[in-house]
């Protein structure tokens, strides 16, 4: 366990959820479905606030453009729909399309934060205090979907993030939706919850996926209604109900919760790098498990996920001591 820390990405260190939107020229596309325009009253990075819906760089379901546009693809509760979000001296403007367009531009703001309080967090910490000077832009975010968070953290369990974002990849490819209206190429929407529950078993096994994450997955959409009941309640009472699914333990809830309702409580514990990178950022323990972990962040109650994205963007993590975890593909065996 000496070297299980490493500044490489991983699911919890892409730079603590951030992805480069540059800046430029806005592209041009055909006239969308809907619009909504918004003027947020803080300063708004798109990169920051969305990068943690983004599961590897071929996500099919996330994009971030050269034009400095962020594209999603999202199966919502009106239908499959395509957002791209652009930001234009400090207005933000949204562009849907598809049977879902409406939805997602009713829950544009909240998705960029609006229902976010960074206010209630104090750092206690110089690391902390400089990060969050240096990352004005940061608000955590609320997309209002537990599915398309809860199935790519089951595929995160236990394996390696390649593994896991290749799994994602080649699934919503193979049994997703193109995405609708102009999508850059290749963009897709997830599966409906019945399409993955008549995912073959062989097909699992080809992307990588072993039989009990695929078994959790299906467990989980044999009772996705219920669950996605859940962006309703407060995100404790959420995390409770999503681990009555065998298969679904604090770690997978906790990522889950932390994109559907912007959790700012919702430290992941049981995280193989995590613990070791806020004990080395905040005490110096490079050694740190869960309890000296939580522990630490005990003064930041009510806000312990946000003390940890900000630990994570501070770049403050400890050097790798051993070989990093070697990639395993079962769907070769």
């Amino acid at each position: 366990m000496a070297g299980r820390f490493t500044p490489r990405p991983t699911r919890t260190t892409v730079r603590g959820g951030h992805v480069a939107v540059p800046r430029g020229v806005p592209r041009q596309a055909p006239a969308p479905a809907r619009v909504r325009t918004w003027v947020p009253e803080w300063p708004l990075d798109l990169g920051l606030v969305l990068g943690p819906l983004r599961r590897g760089g071929g996500d099919p379901t996330f994009r971030a453009l050269p034009d400095g546009s962020v594209w999603r693809a999202s199966l919502t509760p009106a239908g499959p729909g395509t957002l791209r979000v652009t930001e234009r001296g400090g207005e933000i403007r949204g562009e849907a399309w598809g049977p879902g367009a409406d939805w997602l531009l009713d829950k544009l703001p909240e998705m960029l934060g609006a229902a976010d309080d960074p206010a209630a967090f104090e750092p206690r910490h110089r690391l902390l205090a400089h990060t969050r000077h240096r990352r004005p832009g940061l608000r955590l975010m609320r997309t209002g979907l537990v599915l398309e968070s809860l199935i790519p953290s089951i595929l995160e369990q236990k394996v390696t993030t390649g593994e896991a974002y290749r799994a994602w990849r080649l699934l919503v490819r193979k049994y997703g939706e193109p995405a609708p209206g102009p999508a850059p190429e290749r963009m897709s929407v997830m599966p409906a919850p019945r399409t993955w529950s008549l995912i073959p078993s062989w097909e699992w096994h080809r992307a990588g996926v072993d039989d009990k994450r695929a078994s959790t997955v299906l467990r989980a959409v044999r009772v996705a209604a219920r669950l996605e009941e859940a962006v309703g309640m407060p995100p404790e009472a959420a995390r409770e109900r999503l681990e009555l699914v065998s298969g679904i333990g604090v770690w997978t809830s906790a990522e889950t919760v932390q994109r559907s309702h912007g959790a700012a409580d919702a430290v992941t514990v049981g995280d193989l790098h995590l613990p070791g990178i806020v004990g080395w950022a905040l005490a110096g323990d490079r050694h740190a498990d869960d309890s000296v972990m939580l522990s630490l962040l005990e003064p930041y109650a009510g806000q312990r996920h946000r003390a940890a994205r900000l630990i994570l963007l501070s770049g403050r993590v400890p050097g790798r001591r051993a070989p990093r975890m070697p990639y395993g593909d079962i769907g070769r065996l």
